[in-house]
């Protein structure tokens, strides 16, 4: 009888075991689609910022929205340019990123930004490729100041 109870026991905590590690498998892959939503990018100066949208590579259409985190650093009276440039490097669209939390930090703050732009593309497929650009808000206009990111993306047609 004894070792009838201590092998329902044992089957009792194996089926326990296999139950809470299936569950943490799934709290895992049920976060995971949110973080590569994410992607981290580095600038010119090896800064780290998040953009969130749009990821490098996609298809944007006017106007664009851009969401990620910056360092407070980046921003000057809450705000950094950003623009969009066509596959010849044209500025076919400016626009600035707002800051949505205190600015005057360190720290990564949350931005949201939009661009209304102009893209003219035609059947030749470099025309559907242009850039994102966040630049970091340089009032001094001193070099040693500057820092930028570049987003490849692509137009719609």
């Amino acid at each position: 009888m004894k070792s009838s109870i201590r092998f329902i026991l044992l089957v009792l905590v194996v089926v326990v075991a296999v139950f809470v590690w299936n569950a943490s498998r799934k709290t895992e892959s049920a976060i995971e689609p949110q973080e590569q939503a994410q992607t981290q990018y580095v600038s010119e100066r090896g800064v780290a910022l998040i953009v969130e949208e749009p990821l490098r590579g996609s298809v944007v259409t006017s106007p664009l929205t851009i969401k990620g985190e910056a360092p407070g650093t980046w921003y000057f009276e809450a705000t950094f340019p950003i623009v969009v440039v066509n596959w010849d490097g044209l500025i076919i669209g400016e626009g600035y990123a707002q800051a949505q939390s205190d600015w005057m930090t360190t720290e990564p703050v949350p931005f949201v930004g939009t661009v209304d732009f102009k893209a003219e593309t035609w059947d030749a497929d470099f025309s559907k490729n242009g850039s994102l650009i966040l630049q970091r808000d340089n009032p001094s206009d001193l070099p040693q100041n500057d820092d930028a990111l570049e987003i490849p993306i692509r137009f719609k047609e």
